[in-house]
């Protein structure tokens, strides 16, 4: 807890909630980080918060009272950004500039057949590449900011 307080949470949870709140206008709150809710937990004996190793233990005996168990038990679910799409669509032509076949060959860090042919297959939509695509649109959008 104490780690996950000076480090984890203003350090990456609560930026990147941060950041995605105000990149669409949006307000947002962290009820659990009250100071009451804090000093509370930080009082708990350490079985009420872990127990037969399921952690949060008696927050989630507290909202059976409230929730179906099936919502409590649900497992956590990060959200994706939806890059494959937007690869297809309102960034497809910005991909296309990045990745030109002449460019890359003549840059000489990537197969420029291959980049071409990964990137036709995956605006058709024939196979998703995006994972692999992206990493190369970023080092060729940092390659154009570091001329």
């Amino acid at each position: 807890m104490f780690r996950d307080t000076l480090s984890y949470l203003p350090d990456d949870i609560l930026v990147k909630l941060d950041r995605a709140a105000m990149a669409v206008s949006l307000e947002t709150r962290a009820p659990f980080l009250d100071h009451r809710v804090i000093q509370f937990a930080w009082s708990l004996d350490p079985k009420l918060k872990i127990r037969n190793g399921e952690g949060k233990w008696i927050l989630k005996q507290i909202l059976q009272k409230y929730l179906p168990i099936k919502l409590i038990e649900k497992p956590k679910m990060g959200f994706g950004v939806p890059i494959d799409f937007w690869l297809r669509g309102e960034l497809k032509n910005w991909a296309i500039d990045l990745l030109d076949e002449s460019r890359l060959r003549n840059q000489g860090y990537f197969n420029s057949a291959k980049v071409k042919e990964i990137l036709t297959e995956h605006i058709s939509g024939k196979k998703n590449w995006h994972h692999q695509l992206w990493t190369i649109l970023m080092f060729q959008s940092w390659l154009d900011k570091h001329k």
